[in-house]
């Protein structure tokens, strides 16, 4: 397993394998692996000869209260995990060589990007969007593999390579869940124990919610109201509760097509997200 720096190098790399003939998958992450993200690397591992781990905490995404500065980081046993699952090169460049100046450039999605995250968070996916485009271009994928827990984020990524036209298909992979249900997130460490225990509702009223629906109830705001309860006993702190069309992210009232049902809730300053995709012609 190669472990590389600077753009340059990453640049070379992908270059001469694409000139092998080889294809190469690309998992974006900031580090601190987990199970979720090792799901991912092991479909990439199916998919492409050469598989691609970026390791970037990336400060752009950051608001200023935001929790950049305690953001968990173990690069050593990251690499332990990606070489006990066959990645060939984890590209794990610093700051300083991402953004060598104040960049200048950004890359903006509009208009998904003001819902759900993005209205406590109004730079978050400039920042997103910035970074994955700055990867496709040094690491040149053919494909690239995220995690359907940052459902928002993916269909903003998908819509820049769909403008834009980047030659890179985009698969989203099932949320991995802990075995009481809680999505896996690297910020679930900083949980104590009585929020630890209590985030286990966040999953438990997205399954309510999908029961509710496969018995009929298609009235979202009865389902966003019955998911607020069951959150209202817990002591974080909602930041919201939505369902929206699964493919543009579009809010509605009627539940026909396939919907999101997407939450945000915040323990102390640990703030975690949870989804579910409903797909009614299968209910």
């Amino acid at each position: 397993m190669k472990i590389i720096e600077t753009i340059e190098e990453m640049q070379s790399f992908a270059n001469q394998t694409i000139t092998e003939g080889k294809h190469i998958g690309i998992v974006p992450t900031m580090g601190y692996l987990h199970d979720g993200h090792m799901s991912l690397v092991n479909r990439a591992r199916l998919d492409n000869e050469i598989v691609v781990v970026s390791i970037f905490v990336n400060l752009a995404q950051f608001s200023p209260n935001e929790d950049l500065s305690t953001y968990p980081h173990d690069l050593e046993a990251d690499k332990t995990k990606c070489e006990d699952s066959n990645v060939d090169v984890i590209f794990c460049p610093n700051e300083k060589e991402m953004y060598p100046s104040v960049p200048l450039t950004w890359v903006n999605v509009d208009i998904i990007t003001k819902y759900l995250c993005g209205i406590n968070r109004p730079n978050h996916f400039k920042g997103v969007t910035t970074i994955v485009a700055k990867l496709f271009n040094i690491v040149k994928p053919s494909k690239s593999y995220f995690g359907q827990k940052d459902y928002q984020q993916n269909r903003v990524i998908i819509k820049m390579v769909e403008d834009l036209n980047f030659d890179v298909k985009i698969i989203t992979c099932p949320i991995i869940r802990e075995k009481d249900g809680l999505a896996m997130s690297s910020r679930n460490k900083y949980l104590d124990e009585k929020q630890r225990k209590e985030a286990v509702v966040l999953n438990k009223s997205l399954e309510r919610a999908k029961w509710l629906i496969a018995r009929g109830e298609t009235n979202a705001s009865k389902i966003e109201f019955e998911i607020k309860q069951m959150i209202n006993k817990i002591s974080g702190e909602i930041d919201y509760i939505e369902i929206r069309n699964a493919k543009n992210l579009y809010k509605i009232e009627l539940i026909q097509d396939d919907v999101l049902i997407a939450l945000a809730v915040t323990f102390d300053n640990i703030r975690l997200i949870d989804n579910i995709i409903i797909n009614n012609k299968k209910l």
